[in-house]
């Protein structure tokens, strides 16, 4: 609401609703202003980003008018006052049309005024201002009784001029219009004169160029429409010279009244302008006698006085008269009666009101500011719009320390932490990237100094105490009263520009000469500096606001409670509109906790709904960046032609309801830049690399990037399209994909898009030789073009716009054609969000997250391998997680098949009886299985790879930022599914190889049942046929005769030579290669292995160029590290694969084969060995496994040994026997047996082959489930264990032996989670439960319908196995046991086997509750958990060059391999060549220092760091994410220094003495920090 000044009774004016009948009230509800009045129209409201803000549709009524009027004038868009009429039919045009079709301009401009708040007041003031219209100085009243003096209206209105006496020297004025002291010159009229005093003035002011009409008229759009509330509206306008003695109309500025009205109806406007004015012209036709009268009171002010009279003949000599009269009261000349004569048209009559104008100038020396009027217009009973309130006084407090002295001391006084402290900070940040200045000091002693020096910093910054300056800012800031506090900031504003304004034109002046002249930089760079240190605004304020949250978290988490309310309170100006500094350009730093905090308050305040699209505007200094955000959007960047503020500014626009929809964003960003450095200013120190840091920062945070380019400057067109090429291919290869849109600014003419076919072409060149050298530079050579770097349309992607003013300034309106091109701009590119948005907008943690990593990568010289996001890391881990997920789900659905198929081969004797025709059908099955297994596999293949396609077409989880990850995840999917293929092919030629090898086995086991079974008959019959009968002794007696006869003619299955099938797939595995003499000599292949593997200086490459001996120690200790890890793992394998019960096959053998091949394959090139070697350790990891596999083999054939399966039934034979001999019921015993002997086994070997896949399942949602939800998950969690086991031989195998370590570690993770949480009795129960249910429907089934006699068993055991076939393989042995010689009946059968079922059931039970080897039982299971667990969280085995640390990317077909955090390098045993010392720089140190390296690869000869790509081009080493990412292995290094030194015979690492204070618990938090844990 406007305010009044002290001392005038304030009026309460009653709303809308309330008024009385009167023209003001109809006015209001035609307008559709009745809820808006008073002041309660908003410029925030307007500024929303809605439907209506982006609508060019024409009014449709008359309440459309206001906003259409608003929207358009805050776009700079002088069409806005064509609205006021609405759209006329023309098939029935109307003679007496109905005036409520149309409203008059003035009463519109003056509602609107009165509806709005002061702060939209301003801002239309300013926009009208900037179109050359005439702005109110005195508003009519609304209801009251007194017109208002918009003082405050007018004071954001800035001007400049060159007056003549600055012609020469090119200078020019710069002012706020309401402190400029200006000859004032009134316009006004009695009664309804015939000419237009408002058209006349526009003639004047446009002189020499096109009518502006500034003053609106009758012959306007609603100029002719009846006046209800304007009269009494007194409006100004300002004529400022531009310097030419030919073009200008007047020679210095001065200011213009136009008082709407007869001036009898206006006596307090006209009464005021006397007062202040220089001099009036009054337009009249008549004089009565109330004229007359009110003329001659004006007294000593009669003298201001000009007649205009039009000169007509109907003119009555009562008016001559009644002039001449009052000019001669008032003494008045001749030359102060203006008359236009018929003969003179208004163009020539024009020129006689300027030449009397022009002499006024000359011959007055009256000058008045409108600040000044304020004190005259209270004393005339007139209001003013502003008062010294608490808001203006505060800021007058504020700026009363400057005084007399410069600003530059008082920045240094009042705002000191900005200053010299933060400059400091700013560059030891950036060395801490780059390391330039170590000189002699080790690395990380180096960096331990820098971070340091910041603490110390920040320590000095912490003994400052708020200053008076900055504690009266914080206090009104603090206050509750929204609009006191924005009052307080926009006076304050004033005041500061007011301030700075004094200094900074003659030191642009002064900058600008010396641009032009060639000399040393260093005049350059002080006036540089002097421009910066001058130029003081609230963002300076805002900045030590910053500064002093950031200082006083310094050994404090949580802030002091004196300045922990500094984000919300930054937060709240945010949200209000205010401009907020993201970049700090005098530093050329990002304050980033401030930064953050700031918005994360902001995400609070919103309840989290913070969506947000960013938009940029990127160009050269000077070629109208801000203007065209300001015009686009009707905000209110500074727009100044100098450089008084560098960095970035971000402001916040709300999107309004109706279109958060299409957006799907709450607010859209406006970044406003620094202009690039021109040419001029390129020759300043660091220029170059500022603005490559500016654009890529802000690129890169931007949804939208807009290039702004002056077509005019071909040159510095060149300059930023080169920068902006770079920015754009660095977001391309971090997964940024901003849409950019080429600007090119004062382009005219309506065909200028068409006619500039060749400009496009001609810049599209200059991209595309731009893009090749940037990709050079950035060394991406795929790189070629500039539609290689984001998707670019010469047609879609250009505009051009005209020149922004129309004529030639200062008295140049904004160009109509200029606004309404940027409004089409604005559509487009919303339209193309709307359309084209390839992700959903992050949120506001997301954009900080971006914000903070962009920038630390823009601190590093290599921005492309330096950039690490946590963003992009959890979007990454987020996928695999997902693909984990995906590949144990096509895993599961394959080892269900597996087992299904496997139960095929094995009871597939139930089909035959013939050895050959079973080995053929076998061979049949095989090949059916293996077709059946390669659909399945194509079809789960193919529905990842739809899993994964639909998951990049999500708009969420940041999946866009891992676009260029695409192809590894599709080519990890191929490789799985190859794997599983391969796998299952193996797995089926091993079950189809055991079901052959059992075949004798069974064959002889067949004959030699048939046999026992003839002869316990033959021994029943005798026993029978003799005449005493035999007690149960003398019957097993003589059993056991028989029995002892028959087994001993049992042959035995012969043994296979196991060590010549492993020695036979080793040499096939070095096939076409020429170590057969090798070979010849390996004798037995079991006598191999037998003593640890030794590494020899014959498996050592020639090393004519390794002159000294401890180089090729050094390689042998790598060798022989080498070969104990893959011994180890190899063996480790060969153990686990001997535990199970299946027989050899050669793929075991190949397995391990394979293994070996990628060991040496991933590390030939850092082992230097030659052929030799691969022999001698081939030849000794297959003699330990000709070794195992011979035994295992042994182990296969003493189960399935005849003898051993007969005797296995010698007690249901001999109980047979009795039973036949006594003739007893068997039912209950033959029911038992078969439970025991046939279903038991059979429901152990299904619980077995569902247990692995359901501990697996488990195990991902127990408590280990976020461990082993991703690698990088399952990485943090061992090394947090290993920091809490603090466990020196813990951490050696890790390092030395990993993939042991880790399976031993799943294995203890499941011991630990089925002894606590769960057990193996829970999952085994659960599927006996299973199995159980199913066999007691298989008996229900096979039972019905059969007849109760003895016959019908043995067709219920055929069915029963025939239901029972695709769940479990029951023993045909026990079935046929079971029914040798049975007598019972169906019924008692069946109701014995539910007995004996249940009775099963129960025992089983009984023994899962028993203690057992959890891990040991693990690895008896077909399908091992461990295996499975360590295949999802295992990735790539590759390892760093330098630090050893294992790559962390998914799967093992990646283009790059990176790890999130690496470790100092004598953790991977690197230690110096000179001194033996283990090398304690971190890589991700050295990769950015001047150092070099040396190794085997480099051929003893230094390399640089930097260039390691050049060795190992498929490694990035990414920078730590903070300091503290590297604190968990700092204080591994520094704990166990000397041991590990003793364990790589080498000597301690050198390490800085801050690492030794590091704490456990601050290495665990560095652990958090690495791995993006968030607790």
């Amino acid at each position: 609401m406007a305010s009044h000044p002290e001392g005038i009774e304030m009026k309460h004016w009653p709303v809308a609703s309330e008024l009385n009948p009167g023209p003001l009230k109809t006015l209001l509800h035609k307008l559709g202003l009745e809820k808006q009045y008073p002041n309660q129209l908003t410029l925030r409201s307007l500024l929303e980003i809605n439907k209506d803000s982006i609508s060019d549709d024409a009014v449709d009524s008359l309440k459309a008018v206001p906003r259409y009027f608003l929207r358009k004038l805050l776009i700079v868009n002088a069409d806005c006052r064509s609205c006021t009429c609405l759209p006329e039919d023309e098939s029935s045009i109307d003679l007496y049309r109905d005036e409520d079709n149309e409203v008059n301009l003035l009463d519109l401009i003056t509602a609107l005024f009165l509806c709005a708040d002061s702060f939209l007041q301003q801002e239309m003031a300013l926009k009208m201002s900037m179109c050359q219209f005439a702005v109110p100085l005195l508003l009519p009243p609304g209801t009251g009784s007194q017109s208002t003096l918009m003082l405050w209206a007018l004071r954001a209105i800035l001007k400049e001029w060159r007056p003549h006496a600055l012609s020469e020297s090119k200078g020019f004025e710069e002012g706020n219009i309401v402190f400029e002291q200006m000859p004032f010159i009134s316009f006004v009229r009695l009664q309804d004169c015939s000419m237009s005093k408002s058209q006349l003035l526009n003639n004047i002011f446009s002189s020499g160029q096109q009518i502006h009409n500034i003053f609106a008229h009758k012959d306007m759009d609603g100029g002719a429409a009846p006046r209800t509330i304007s009269g009494g509206l007194v409006e100004a306008c300002w004529y400022l010279p531009c310097g030419s003695r030919n073009g200008d109309t007047f020679p210095e500025p001065l200011t213009v009244a136009n008082l709407r009205g007869d001036i009898c109806a206006s006596q307090a406007q006209f009464s005021f302008l006397t007062q202040v004015s220089t001099a009036i012209f009054i337009f009249l036709d008549s004089v009565d006698e109330d004229e007359r009268k009110l003329l001659l009171s004006l007294g000593d002010m009669g003298s201001k006085l000009f007649f205009v009279v039009n000169s007509k003949e109907e003119v009555s000599r009562n008016v001559r008269t009644s002039v001449k009269e009052i000019m001669d009261a008032f003494k008045l000349k001749s030359n102060k009666l203006l008359m236009q004569r018929p003969n003179v048209n208004r163009a020539r009559f024009s020129r006689q009101i300027t030449k009397a104008m022009n002499d006024i100038l000359k011959e007055s020396t009256s000058k008045i500011s409108i600040e000044s009027m304020s004190n005259k217009a209270i004393e005339l009973g007139l209001s003013v719009d502003e008062c010294k309130t608490e808001a203006s006084k505060s800021a007058e407090e504020i700026l009363k320390g400057i005084g007399d002295q410069s600003i530059v001391n008082y920045k240094r006084y009042q705002l000191p932490l900005q200053g010299e402290h933060w400059k400091q900070l700013a560059k030891i940040e950036k060395e801490e990237c780059r390391l330039k200045d170590s000189g002699e000091t080790r690395l990380e002693e180096y960096k331990a100094k820098l971070q340091e020096d910041k603490l110390k910093i920040r320590r000095e910054q912490n003994k400052y105490k708020t200053t008076t300056a900055m504690a009266s800012f914080l206090g009104f800031l603090a206050t509750t009263d929204k609009e006191e506090k924005a009052l307080f900031l926009k006076w304050l504003q004033f005041k500061l520009d007011m301030w700075s304004r004094k200094d900074l034109s003659s030191l642009r002046n002064r900058f600008k000469e010396q641009s032009l002249v060639k000399q040393d930089n260093t005049c350059l760079e002080e006036l540089d500096q002097c421009l910066l240190d001058s130029s003081l605004g609230i963002e300076h304020f805002m900045r030590e606001m910053g500064q002093i949250y950031e200082a006083s978290r310094l050994g404090n988490p949580q802030a002091s409670s004196e300045h922990c309310s500094l984000p919300a309170l930054a937060a709240e100006l945010l949200l209000d509109g205010y401009p907020f500094e993201l970049l700090d350009g005098d530093a050329s730093n990002i304050p980033e906790k401030w930064v953050t905090d700031v918005l994360m308050e902001l995400h609070r305040k919103v309840g989290e709904k913070s969506k947000l699209l960013v938009l940029t505007v990127l160009g050269v200094q000077s070629t109208g960046k801000s203007t065209l955000l300001n015009t686009m959007f009707g905000v209110q960047f500074p727009v100044s032609s100098g450089r008084c503020t560098r960095g970035a500014f971000m402001l916040f626009l709300r999107v309004g309801e109706d279109m958060r929809k299409d957006l799907r964003c709450d607010f859209i960003i406006l970044i406003d830049t620094e202009g690039l450095k021109s040419p001029s200013l390129a020759q300043l120190d660091e220029s170059c690399e500022h603005d490559n840091e500016l654009a890529t920062l802000v690129i890169g945070l931007s949804d939208i990037t807009i290039i702004n380019v002056a077509m005019e400057n071909s040159t510095e067109m060149n300059d930023v399209l080169q920068i902006v090429v770079h920015a754009f291919l660095r977001m391309k290869e971090v997964g940024k994909k901003p849409v950019c849109h080429f600007v090119y600014q004062n382009v005219a003419g309506v065909s200028a898009h068409n006619k500039n076919v060749t400009d496009r072409k001609y810049i599209l060149d200059r991209l595309n030789e731009m893009t090749q050298i940037a990709a050079e530079m950035e060394k991406r050579p795929s790189v070629n073009r500039f539609t290689d770097v984001l998707d670019y349309d010469a047609d879609k992607n250009n505009w051009y716009i005209p020149g922004l003013w129309h004529g030639t300034p200062p008295m140049a309106p904004v160009n109509t054609g200029y606004s309404e091109a940027v409004f089409d701009l604005k559509k487009n590119l919303l339209e193309v969000l709307k359309i084209c948005r390839y992700e959903e907008p992050s949120q506001i943690p997301e954009f900080t997250e971006w914000m903070k990593s962009l920038w630390k990568a823009v601190k590093y010289e290599n921005f492309i391998f330096s950039f690490r996001n946590t963003l992009v890391a959890q979007a990454y881990d987020n996928l695999w997680k997902e693909m984990t997920q995906w590949e144990w789900e096509s895993r599961k659905k394959i080892y269900t098949w597996q087992t299904k198929a496997d139960l095929q081969i094995s009871n597939l004797e139930a089909n035959s009886f013939e050895k050959q025709a079973e080995i053929q059908d076998l061979q049949k099955l095989e090949e059916s299985l293996k077709s059946e297994a390669l659909k399945m596999v194509v079809t789960l293949e193919k529905e990842m790879t739809e899993e994964l396609d639909a998951y990049y077409k999500r708009k969420d989880r940041n999946v866009s930022l891992i676009e260029k990850n695409k192809i590894d995840f599709f080519h990890h999917i191929r490789d799985v599914h190859r794997d599983i293929l391969n796998t299952e092919n193996n797995k089926l030629d091993m079950a189809v190889k055991l079901k052959i090898s059992t075949i004798e086995a069974d064959d002889i086991h067949r004959k030699q049942k048939v046999i026992i079974e003839q002869k316990v008959l033959q021994l029943r019959q005798n026993s029978s046929d003799s005449k005493t009968p035999l007690s149960d002794e003398q019957l097993e007696d003589e059993f056991g005769k028989m029995w002892s006869r028959e087994v001993v003619k049992i042959s035995d299955l012969e043994e296979q030579d196991i060590p010549s099938f492993v020695f036979k797939q080793l040499r096939g595995d070095f096939s076409n290669r020429n170590v057969n003499e090798e070979l010849q000599n390996a004798k037995n292949l079991t006598a191999y292995g037998k003593e640890p593997f030794k590494a020899k200086s014959r498996h050592i490459c020639t090393m004519t160029k390794l002159k000294r001996m401890f180089a090729i120690k050094k390689v042998k200790q790598n060798v022989q590290r080498f070969s104990e890890s893959v011994n180890d793992t190899c063996t480790r394998f060969i153990l686990d694969s001997a535990k199970s019960q299946t027989d050899y096959h050669d793929t075991l053998t190949k397995e391990v084969l394979q293994k070996i091949n990628e060991s040496l394959k991933e590390n030939l090139k850092d082992l230097k060995t030659n052929t030799k070697f691969e022999v001698d350790l081939k030849l000794h990891i297959c003699g330990i496994a000709s070794r195992e596999f011979l035994q295992m083999h042994r182990n296969f054939l003493l189960r399935n040994d005849p003898k051993k399966r007969l005797e296995e039934s010698r007690n249901q034979y001999f109980s047979d026997f009795i039973d036949l001999y006594r003739e007893r019921d068997h039912c209950q015993r033959k029911a038992q047996d078969f439970v025991q002997h046939g279903l038991r086994p059979a429901i152990l070997q299904y619980i077995n082959g569902f247990l692995g896949t359901d501990i697996v399942d488990e195990m991902v949602k127990s408590s280990h489930a976020a461990e082993y939800s991703s690698r990088s998950s399952f990485q943090y969690s061992i090394l947090k264990e290993l920091l809490e086991k603090d466990d020196f031989q813990a951490f050696v195998k890790y390092f030395e032996k990993y993939e042991i370590y880790v399976k031993d570690l799943i294995c203890q993770h499941i011991k630990e989670c089925f002894s606590a949480e769960m057990s193996f009795v829970m999952l085994k129960t659960k599927r006996l439960k299973e199995i159980i249910q199913k066999i007691m429907e298989a008996i229900e089934k096979a039972s019905q319908p059969l007849p109760n006699d003895t016959k019908s068993v043995t067709e219920f055991m055929k069915n029963l196995c025939k239901h029972l076939v695709k769940d479990i393989c029951i023993s045909m042995d026990a079935v046929e046991v079971v029914l040798f010689q049975i007598s019972t009946t169906c019924d008692p059968f069946t109701t014995s086997l539910h007995e004996s079922l249940s009775d099963l059931k129960q025992q089983m039970q009984d023994e899962f509750s028993k203690s057992i080897d959890i891990i040991e039982s693990l690895y008896t299971l077909p399908i091992k958990p461990q295996d499975e667990l360590f295949m999802r969280v295992s990735g790539c085995t590759k390892q760093c060059p330098f630090c050893k640390m294992p790559c962390d990317a998914g799967g093992k077909d990646h283009r790059q391999h990176y790890a999130n955090a690496h470790r100092p390098q004598a953790l991977g045993s690197y230690r110096s060549f000179q001194t033996q010392e283990l090398v304690e720089t971190l890589c991700t140190t050295d990769v950015n220092g001047e150092r070099s390296f040396i190794n085997t690869d480099t051929d003893s000869k230094p390399h640089p760091y930097k260039d390691y790509r050049s060795y190992y081009p498929e490694w990035n080493i990414q920078p730590d994410s903070t300091d503290e990412a590297s604190d968990y292995w700092k204080y591994v290094l520094a704990t166990y220094n000397d041991r590990l030194a003793g364990e790589y015979n080498a000597k301690p690492a050198v390490i800085p003495e801050a690492w030794k204070t590091i704490t456990k618990a601050q290495a665990l938090e560095g652990l958090k920090v690495a791995f993006s844990i968030k607790v």
